[in-house]
């Protein structure tokens, strides 16, 4: 079974089959897909499941916190299931792959008190960008 499927149940959340089959594909390492892509997934196990159950299901899984919605091209949203892990995210120029990192040092806390022109900072987004390494053997 999966994490997600582990923390949904321990919430107590109604797992229907649809909602079922949308945290079975979010399930995984460096899972980031886009709505579309979930559903394509989803409705190769459960032909039934409508789009709309699927944009309404990671609806709900980010209201609850359990799914983060990750925009590294200023696009199409992507849905990341490692929601209980802070992590950033490194993405290929190329082909667009995205993998969870995590670096050692707290983006929050390591910026400068110069650089923080009074604000009080509650979190970062960090992206780092590159060519992957089949990308890089491609070229």
């Amino acid at each position: 079974m999966s994490d997600l499927l582990d923390r949904l149940r321990n919430r107590g959340w109604r797992l229907t089959s649809q909602r079922r089959v949308v945290a079975e594909v979010l399930d995984g390492t460096h899972v980031h897909y886009t709505a579309d892509e979930v559903h394509a997934r989803a409705a190769a196990r459960l032909p039934e499941i409508s789009r709309a159950t699927v944009y309404n299901t990671l609806g709900e899984l980010v209201s609850l916190g359990e799914v983060i919605e990750v925009s590294t091209d200023g696009r199409a949203k992507r849905y990341d299931p490692n929601a209980h892990h802070a992590h950033q995210h490194l993405v290929c120029d190329r082909c667009g792959v995205i993998r969870d990192v995590h670096p050692t040092g707290d983006p929050v806390t390591d910026l400068p008190d110069a650089e923080r022109y009074g604000f009080t900072i509650s979190s970062a987004d960090v992206t780092y960008r590159g060519i992957c390494p089949s990308c890089a053997q491609a070229a």
